[in-house]
């Protein structure tokens, strides 16, 4: 999952300083950043502040993996878009498969339209 410094909905860039960075970890957890507690994230580049990747044996196990490092996950002073990855995460037609690469954006526009 990308984590970005954004609002996880309307995906407007969250600039500022991170106060509490804590990236999670663990067996088939991995996380790319060049992040650290009271960075400042500029309002003028791209709003990644990390990856976040997770491996298993099936799908189902690191769809689990990622679940639970995004909750072991830790940033705070900005906003991040690690509610959205979630969400993906615990929805019931992503974890079944066969989802294209726009089931994101038709999960948004559900969630809007039920709103």
């Amino acid at each position: 999952c990308r984590i970005n410094a954004e609002d996880p909905y309307k995906f407007t860039p969250s600039a500022g300083r991170i106060s509490n960075w804590h990236p999670p970890g663990g067996p088939g957890v991995r996380v790319d950043s060049h992040v650290f507690n009271n960075y400042f994230v500029p309002p003028f580049y791209d709003s990644m502040i990390g990856k976040v990747i997770c491996y298993g044996e099936t799908r189902h196990q690191a769809i689990q993996r990622m679940n639970i490092a995004l909750s072991e996950m830790v940033v705070e002073g900005i906003s991040t878009n690690i509610a959205l990855h979630r969400d993906l995460m615990e929805d019931r037609r992503f974890n079944e498969g066969g989802t294209s690469i726009h089931y994101l954006e038709k999960m948004l526009a559900e969630r809007k339209a039920n709103a």
